[in-house]
């Protein structure tokens, strides 16, 4: 498959990745990704997350740098099962995206299924929310199908996440039920390097042969065309012109 976004990168700014936002501009450019998303933690990630005017400043960062297009994001960190977001609703939404998933030392481990799924879904309700990041994860199980749906009902992008295989060990078997779920149901699909250093930009491996394992079809997956996640991201009220 050609794969001309990267929805999911992390640089320097997040405390525990290795390069700049230029950095990660070239490396895409080297590999033909036409738009790359730079996506740091939010501030609840404590030393791994950002100030949150880090966020509201990102304005400056030019639209393209060596011919990739640059969408401003964050990952945000759900903070309860409420769907409570780590930067608040006028950070957010000056934002071109946004990703939103659950991680350790800022969502409560432990907690039911149900509970993790409820969190989630509140957090897929949030009108600025984009993608659910790597909703495999074994550390955080939820109720897939309940996930799949409340995501397709919502517009809200589901995330394969590369990285997930290397640092979440046990996410193969979640993704690929997670993945043939939306493929059953016609969910938007979306593929993230989760890269913390710019030579994983667009690294898709794993989870390109998961999806095809599972029989996604090509035009649910964003990341085969920068006007794909442009016209995605309209939907989602988010004006963005190459």
């Amino acid at each position: 498959m050609n794969w001309e976004v990267d929805t999911h990168c992390h640089t320097i700014a997040s405390g525990h990745a290795y390069s700049t936002i230029a950095e990660n501009a070239e490396a895409a450019s080297k590999k033909g990704v036409k738009m790359i998303a730079i996506t740091d933690h939010g501030p609840a990630m404590g030393e791994g997350g950002i100030n949150k005017y880090y966020f509201w400043n990102m304005r400056v960062i030019p639209r393209t740098i060596n011919g990739v297009y640059i969408l401003r994001g964050v990952e945000a960190n759900i903070l309860d099962t409420r769907g409570t977001l780590d930067l608040p609703e006028e950070f957010l939404q000056r934002l071109d995206i946004v990703l939103a998933g659950l991680h350790v030392g800022c969502f409560p481990q432990g907690l039911s299924a149900e509970e993790n799924t409820q969190a989630i879904i509140e957090a897929i309700k949030n009108p600025y929310v984009d993608i659910i990041v790597h909703p495999g994860n074994p550390e955080f199980p939820i109720n897939i199908d309940r996930f799949v749906e409340a995501a397709h009902a919502y517009n809200v992008s589901i995330e394969i996440n590369n990285s997930s295989f290397i640092s979440r060990q046990g996410s193969e078997k979640n993704c690929s039920l997670i993945a043939k779920k939306a493929a059953e149901l016609g969910a938007t699909v979306s593929l993230g390097s989760d890269a913390h250093i710019c030579f994983d930009i667009a690294n898709f491996a794993k989870a390109e042969k998961l999806i095809e394992d599972a029989k996604v079809p090509q035009e649910n997956i964003l990341n085969t065309s920068a006007e794909k996640v442009i016209d995605f991201l309209k939907l989602k009220g988010k004006e963005i012109t190459l």
